[in-house]
């Protein structure tokens, strides 16, 4: 068999990066946003969350560590943009554009809703999913300018308006990148 050429080498790398770049459902697309997860409330929890627009849904990848292994934390985008109170209090409630119920479960739920947080043994959460009813671009229901709250506790998905997640223990505006 003749050796593969460098030049050939290099084109095939590219085209499998570009494959598990596409795979991942965080390839380039419509506007982005990240939220840099700074620890509160006396944690140690901290990490990033990205946002890109992709048509009707923003895709969502969120990696978090310092948690309590082994266990869910609730996770929301709240309505104001400020984590400036060592609890985080300052970032309002959860984003609901729509004054709707909270909980995923419900078809019309708060746009703020997201899945909560799984930690691993060593305190390190690592999620993909995607939202619908909110955007990375301008608009009503844009995300951009809002804040990320990492709870201590999960999320019980029915306990109104908040889903009954303790403390705020991390916090991060969302900023377009």
């Amino acid at each position: 068999m003749k050796p593969l050429s460098p030049t050939l080498v290099a084109a095939l790398a590219i085209a499998l990066l570009a494959a598990g770049c596409a795979g991942s459902g965080m390839q380039a697309g419509g506007p982005a946003a990240t939220s840099q997860l700074q620890a509160r409330s006396g944690s140690t929890a901290g990490g990033t969350v990205r946002f890109v627009q992709h048509g009707d849904h923003v895709m969502v990848h969120a990696e978090v560590t310092g948690l309590a292994p082994g266990q869910q934390h609730g996770f929301h985008i709240h309505d104001k943009g400020d984590c400036s109170a060592p609890d985080a209090m300052s970032a309002g409630g959860h984003y609901n554009p729509a004054n709707t119920p909270h909980g995923p479960q419900n078809a019309a739920h708060h746009g703020g809703d997201m899945p909560s947080l799984q930690a691993d043994a060593s305190g390190k959460a690592v999620a993909d999913f995607h939202l619908m009813g909110v955007t990375v671009a301008d608009g009503p229901t844009s995300i951009v300018g809002r804040a990320v709250i990492v709870h201590k506790d999960p999320d019980d998905y029915k306990t109104q308006p908040t889903g009954n997640s303790g403390a705020r223990i991390a916090c991060g505006l969302i900023v377009k990148s």
